[in-house]
């Protein structure tokens, strides 16, 4: 599960579009929003994509975002 309020604040952080960041990882702005939302999963791949874009290098900022077990 994503947490998606850090990974609104690091997106917003980053000055990037989401529509951008969507193409860059290879889905639709669909998608990355039903994805953005925990409607449906990021892969290994994608996470991976976007700790790049978005420049989250510690792991436990990585794990803080998008391997949460429960988001308030």
């Amino acid at each position: 599960m994503v947490d998606s309020k850090l990974l609104n604040q690091k997106i917003e952080e980053s000055g990037l579009k989401k529509t951008y960041l969507a193409s860059q990882i290879g889905i639709t702005r669909a998608g990355f929003y039903k994805k953005l939302n925990n409607l449906s999963e990021f892969t290994t791949g994608e996470v991976a994509s976007l700790c790049k874009l978005l420049s989250i290098t510690k792991l436990s900022e990585k794990e803080s975002i998008f391997f949460v077990n429960e988001v308030n």
